[in-house]
């Protein structure tokens, strides 16, 4: 069953003109084009279109969703990921909300809110972080994250939201980066994660072993990669790349090398 390109867009809830120019710029395709010019719609590019959208939904730039979904061949499986990481951001958004709520309830008088519950969805999302690369790395980790911990014990709000800013800006760079066809080993790359290498051990004393170590969790670790796939669904990989091939060309790391956790500072 065929649609005209006003059905589409009134299912969609977006306008023909969206819908023309996708044809345009080659992200979506009618089925065919009538002889009186009109765009007709089969169900192969309904689900393209259901997938482009959800891209939209997630952030990702039009030239990021063309390069997924012309990647991705099986619909199933193009959704079951899509799903994961639209519950991932679900999830964190969840932490979140509840955290403001609590936040309205103490500034209208309904209930009083300690300081540490300010941040209580952010705790969450660190907590099981930490619990996550104990698992993998051993006790020592926690030391490295009271370490960190105390870092940012005098933080403000602000401080946390201009570091939580901070890192999404890198991500969005990062993005643009992979987009335009740079190599998670290009100086470009490496540049990049220099930053982000900053980042971490300025909170963690991660050597190179344990930061090359880092490139796996982006992957592995459901939380991290849809943090990381809310910006770019195609960035976990890359940025995993880049962060492996940071501690290799940067810091000198040997990946024959197992991984052991630094001394505590």
């Amino acid at each position: 069953m065929e649609h005209s390109i006003s059905q589409v867009a009134r299912m969609a809830g977006i306008s023909a003109r969206t819908l023309r120019h996708y044809d345009d710029i080659g992200l979506l395709t009618p089925s065919r084009i009538s002889a009186n010019g009109y765009r007709w719609y089969a169900r192969r590019e309904l689900l393209r279109l259901q997938r482009i959208l959800l891209l939209r939904e997630l952030g990702v730039p039009l030239s990021g969703i063309r390069e997924v979904v012309d990647g991705e061949a099986d619909e199933l499986t193009a959704l079951r990921q899509h799903r994961e990481q639209l519950i991932g951001e679900r999830n964190r958004l969840d932490r979140i909300v509840a955290t403001i709520d609590r936040t309205i309830a103490d500034l209208t008088g309904d209930r009083t809110m300690s300081d540490e519950e300010f941040f209580a969805g952010f705790a969450a999302d660190k907590e099981r972080l930490r619990e996550e690369l104990v698992g993998r790395y051993g006790e020592a980790v926690r030391d490295h994250f009271d370490a960190a911990e105390q870092v940012t014990a005098d933080w403000s709000r602000e401080d946390h939201e201009r570091a939580a800013a901070d890192g999404r800006r890198l991500l969005a760079q990062m993005s643009d980066a992979r987009t335009r066809g740079v190599a998670p080993d290009d100086d470009e790359a490496l540049d990049l994660l220099a930053e982000h290498h900053r980042g971490v051990t300025a909170l963690w004393p991660a050597d190179a072993a344990a930061y090359h170590g880092l490139g796996d969790l982006v992957i592995d670790d459901p939380q991290q990669r849809a943090m990381v796939e809310v910006v770019d669904p195609q960035l976990p990989s890359w940025l995993s790349a880049a962060i492996k091939a940071y501690a290799v060309h940067r810091l000198e790391h040997d990946p024959r090398s197992s991984f052991s956790p630094p001394a505590t500072r």
